[in-house]
């Protein structure tokens, strides 16, 4: 895409990268026409069947690294950050892309501590540690960057968020209720926003995005497919900056409120 030619990142990871958007989004960063000097993917069970193709797509692609990763284990976050580390060097890791994420359907009545709390150590536990490992990463790359204010070329978290987690909006109620889901993607929303306040004089740039409502086994709202999100969200991605910062954007780039 024309859109994409002068994007360039020196290096990526992407959690929960063996299938779906993180998947869609590891191909599209290999496809760049400037692409990453290390692009990192994740699964969670390497022998895993779902696990193949990211497998068979690093023997194509001497650039692409897949790590064993549970965002929720701090010891397999310590080990996969060790891993990234050892290719990077003083390179550091330009973006973490914080994109494991599970989705639940419960309503009020049916929601359960167990439940929420399986959603919160992933969707919004999760991404915070990771970014808590990786930042002296972040932090190197920012450093070493010749780019001037902020941007996803320099330094960046990206925490994949959702319009269900606006409170302002409360986007498909009706049909999604989702409440463990939703209260994870608001509390990822908050903590995007502290990143943004925090990392910024570091260099780093913190934004989440709303991939749009994608078509998945589970999805029963269905809009567009993996490949039209994964290919906005690379456009937004290269056109990030200063003023988008804390945020929260959709696959097009348009802000939805908090």
């Amino acid at each position: 895409m024309a859109e994409l030619a002068d994007f360039c990142v020196f290096s990526v990871l992407v959690t929960g990268s063996n299938r779906g958007i993180g998947l869609g989004l590891v191909k599209r960063f290999l496809e760049l026409p400037s692409p990453p000097q290390w692009v990192f993917a994740t699964t969670r069970d390497m022998e895993a069947g779902k696990s193949k193709e990211v497998r068979e797509l690093a023997c194509k692609y001497s650039n692409l690294v897949v790590l064993q990763l549970d965002v929720t284990n701090l010891e397999s976050i310590q080990a996969a950050r060790k891993e990234v580390e050892k290719c990077v060097g003083e390179g550091g890791l330009t973006l973490l892309y914080n994109n494991a994420g599970l989705l639940d359907f419960k309503d009020l009545q049916a929601e359960n501590a167990k439940s929420m709390m399986t959603l919160y150590s992933v969707n919004t536990i999760g991404p915070l540690l990771m970014s808590q490992a990786l930042l002296p990463l972040l932090k190197k790359a920012a450093r070493r960057s010749p780019c001037q204010g902020l941007s996803s070329s320099k330094a960046a978290i990206i925490n994949m968020s959702s319009n269900l987690g606006s409170i302002e909006l409360m986007a498909y109620w009706d049909r999604l209720p989702a409440i463990g889901y939703r209260c994870s993607k608001t509390a990822l929303n908050m903590i995007t926003k502290a990143q943004s306040l925090e990392y910024a004089a570091d260099g780093i740039m913190s934004v989440a995005i709303h991939p749009g409502s994608v078509k998945t086994p589970k999805n029963p709202i269905p809009e567009i497919t993996v490949e039209e999100s994964t290919r906005d969200i690379m456009v937004v991605l290269s056109k990030l900056c200063e003023d988008d910062n804390g945020t929260l954007l959709d696959q097009l780039g348009r802000r939805i409120p908090w």
